[in-house]
């Protein structure tokens, strides 16, 4: 095969991934970051694959390429990662996924992009996992093939975030590195998911009891949530989406879409948490936010709902053009005297609160709001505990 100086060259990787792609490509392949084209070479002359598409990131390497793996399977195209076949579309789905990727840290070999894999390494395998799902049929393959000089707990990690499991094929030494080649496939909570729908779906969050997703469904942004894999809590996931059934009948949380034993689909809410927006905005604004906070306290009260982590809410509660919205009930539970608003009267008055609240000229006479706090939690559910309801609010108004 003729050399190209800006071509990656088949090297000892590209030897070994060469050999799991002979063995174990079906269908319709991609072979991302073609370089040279040996991997698509390797893969039209397996028996079960139907056609191959080679691409990559440089001009002049998919100019290589249609030189010297001409093959009527085989189709050359420039693409950034996925960038060339759209999102979700059913045209650009394939049975097999291969992909050599650069993965040396930028500081080892700067400005080389066949080999650098971004400042740490790992950060274009990252980029490709996220987006491979879209791209991969639910029974499909991924042949992945790194370097430890990437670390490897850190591509682990990246797989499992994208609900993808994974068998190590092969691992061998060279010199100052190990080379490791993995079989990626799709777990059955993402096959599910994607038969659902769903698309587009990236990592977001990680929460003690479960991790948070966002996607696309029927053309709108949602977030979906799956119990944690490393936490020993059972039944989180149906439970938290039976209490948030029950509280968006009063308007609270965000929509529940559907779910199932296994994941939760809810409305995706963006804006900033409760302290980002309090540091960025207006006295009067805060003010409207907090009445509004405290008015779903009340609520969640009356219904006899402990939400829990009120009094320190600061990943539970996002401000969404003005409007505040609860997130997270999995701890959410019944209780004959809930306790939701006391909570968050103990985060406003909280030393870190206190401070940013003053520099809006919002000063809560502490000793007179825990008082305030202290006659709801004691008043006798109706119109004494609606009184004292209206007491806090007036002391937040005026503050």
């Amino acid at each position: 095969m003729p050399s190209c100086k800006s071509v990656y060259e088949p090297q000892e990787d590209s030897t070994l991934l060469e050999k799991w792609v002979r063995q174990l490509s079906f269908g319709k392949v991609l072979d991302m970051g073609t370089g040279s084209g040996v991997q698509a070479i390797a893969a039209v002359h397996h028996e079960g694959v139907e056609s191959v598409v080679a691409t990559d990131i440089s001009r002049e390497a998919i100019a290589y390429c249609r030189r010297n793996a001409r093959h009527p399977k085989i189709t050359c195209r420039v693409s950034d990662l996925f960038s060339a076949f759209g999102k979700g579309k059913r045209h650009a789905v394939f049975d097999t996924l291969i992909f050599n990727p650069p993965y040396l840290p930028a500081e080892l070999k700067p400005g080389d992009i066949s080999l650098e894999g971004g400042r740490k390494g790992y950060e274009t395998i990252e980029r490709f996992l996220k987006g491979a799902n879209d791209h991969l049929e639910n029974k499909g393959i991924i042949l992945l093939l790194f370097s430890s000089l990437t670390k490897k707990e850190k591509v682990d990690a990246f797989i499992r975030e994208n609900l993808f499991g994974f068998e190590l094929l092969e691992k061998r030494h060279y010199f100052f590195e190990d080379l490791f080649v993995y079989r990626i496939a799709k777990t059955p909570l993402l096959r599910e998911l994607s038969s659902a729908g769903i698309s587009g779906m990236g990592y977001y969050a990680r929460g003690k009891r479960g991790l948070v997703y966002a996607g696309t469904l029927k053309g709108r942004k949602v977030a979906v949530k799956v119990a944690n894999p490393s936490s020993r809590a059972v039944g989180k996931i149906r439970h938290e989406a039976e209490m948030l059934g029950k509280l968006n009948r009063k308007g609270i949380g965000p929509r529940l879409i559907a779910h199932t034993d296994r994941y939760l689909v809810e409305e995706f809410i963006g804006g900033d948490f409760i302290g980002g927006f309090i540091a960025s905005s207006s006295g009067s604004a805060i003010r409207k936010v907090i009445k509004m906070v405290m008015e779903q306290m009340r609520i969640l009260d009356g219904m006899g709902i402990m939400k829990e982590e009120m009094q320190r809410p600061h990943k539970h509660i996002i401000v969404c053009e003005g409007k505040p919205v609860l997130l997270d009930f999995e701890r959410a539970h019944h209780a004959l005297k809930p306790g939701n608003v006391t909570q968050f009267c103990q985060y406003l008055i909280g030393t870190a609160l206190t401070g940013m609240l003053r520099e809006k000229n919002i000063n809560i006479d502490k000793e007179h709001l825990i008082g305030l706090a202290r006659e709801y939690k004691n008043a006798p559910s109706g119109k004494g505990r609606a009184k004292a309801f209206r007491a806090i609010e007036r002391e937040i108004m005026i503050s």
